[in-house]
């Protein structure tokens, strides 16, 4: 009987040890399920790039058409977003010159020491001066800007928008400025009140013209001493919108003609 009590008892204790691994509590902190990596969204990437082959953008700028560079460092933190709309001088129809050197260099160096975009687009050909007639220039005579300069302002219009796109978001300053043929077209488009802008800049160019615009601009004149050919415009321009009521400052430099990094950089300072 001994020997057969204890085989019962062994037995009942393999039951009850397997009763018990049946019934025994779940683990109070399960591992959590793994969770599906986001696929990003089409609308957060980046616009897509497309490679321009042009002539007219020299190093340090891009093409964001054929017929415009521009400049997108890094915004100035704890300002506007800006933008800079510069139009050149007369430029030789080549791929390279002194003319387009020039106001490039400017461009990209004032522009990206002050954390502003800027775009450079390309004047048209046959409205040049006498001489240089077929070189890209702007329609300062007023049968030519009667005729071209709506169809002009709304290309900037576009390449603003284009530009907005890569920088992720609209600009909320925008300036016009240029120099020589440039600062003279700019005057014109901005004082008659034919393009929407924050502030303008005639550099080495520019003169009064009708005042068609009804809300204030800022102005910035900035003139060569040895520059005998802009300076007295350059001064009546000024003489004009201060008359007008419109902020204005009129620097002069010992420089000749031409595109300068100084202008930009105190015109950005001025416009802010």
């Amino acid at each position: 009987m001994g020997a057969e009590h204890t085989i019962v008892r062994m037995r009942w204790l393999a039951l009850l040890l397997v009763v018990c691994a049946c019934h025994r509590p779940p683990d109070p902190t399960p591992a959590p399920a793994p969770t599906a990596t986001p696929t990003p969204s089409a609308s957060t990437a980046p616009p897509k790039v497309e490679k321009v082959e042009t002539d007219w953008c020299l190093p340090g700028l891009e093409a964001l058409d054929e017929e415009t560079c521009y400049v997108l460092p890094t915004l100035a933190e704890g300002k506007p977003r800006r933008l800079l709309v510069y139009l050149h001088g007369i430029v030789p129809p080549v791929p390279s010159s002194p003319q387009k050197e020039a106001v490039m260099t400017a461009v990209k160096n004032a522009a990206t020491r002050a954390g502003v975009a800027a775009l450079v687009p390309r004047g048209v050909r046959g409205v040049g001066p006498s001489g240089s007639k077929d070189w890209w220039a702007w329609p300062t005579s007023p049968d030519k800007h009667a005729q071209l300069a709506r169809g002009i302002v709304t290309r900037f219009y576009a390449v603003r928008k284009k530009l907005e796109a890569l920088a992720g978001a609209p600009f909320e300053r925008v300036y016009l400025a240029g120099s020589s043929n440039g600062a003279y077209f700019a005057t014109n488009l901005a004082l008659r009140g034919e393009i929407e802008i924050d502030g303008l800049g005639a550099m080495s160019g520019g003169a009064p013209a009708p005042i068609g615009r009804t809300k204030p601009l800022a102005v910035y004149v900035g003139f060569g001493t040895f520059d005998d050919s802009t300076k007295n415009g350059a001064k009546a321009l000024a003489r004009a919108t201060e008359a007008a009521g419109w902020k204005t400052k009129l620097a002069e430099h010992p420089f000749g003609h031409g595109a300068k990094e100084v202008y930009l950089d105190e015109a950005f300072a001025f416009w802010d």
